[in-house]
């Protein structure tokens, strides 16, 4: 009789699995997406050739070419001071004008090979500014 008493009172295996863990982790999960999220859709839009590089076509149109030398300082191939450093606020304001004139133009980024990487994406945020919606970025062609 011992032994059915024992029995009787005996706890039943429970067969359910516990979600309440794995809710939890969900929840972690949830908040650290959440956090994340803004922070990826932040940059500069650039929309980059799918093939290799190519040769500009320079025939329909003179392309607008912003350089970086090895100090940062900006250049735009338009107007008549070409060869003069142009500030950042002058740049935004001379390829909005072009922008709005020509609606479907690329620009074009040249950067010194030893320009500091900053300086190449603030003149591409610069370019954003100003409306552009296609920025090209130049390279020197190899083996030539």
């Amino acid at each position: 009789m011992a032994y059915q008493a024992a029995r009787r009172f005996r706890k039943r295996r429970m067969s359910e699995i516990n979600v309440v863990p794995y809710i939890d982790v969900m929840l972690v999960l949830l908040v650290i997406f959440m956090v994340t999220a803004p922070l990826l859709s932040q940059g500069v839009d650039v929309d980059l050739p799918d093939a290799d590089a190519r040769v500009i076509d320079t025939q329909q149109q003179e392309p607008v070419i912003v350089s970086i030398n090895k100090q940062g300082d900006y250049y735009l191939n338009l107007g008549s001071k070409k060869d003069k450093p142009i500030a950042a606020d002058d740049l935004v304001k001379k390829v909005s004008i072009v922008m709005r004139k020509r609606k479907q133009t690329t620009i074009y980024v040249r950067g010194d090979k030893d320009v500091n990487y900053g300086k190449v994406v603030s003149v591409m945020a610069l370019l954003q500014k100003a409306g552009v919606g296609n920025v090209g970025l130049m390279t020197d062609l190899t083996g030539q």
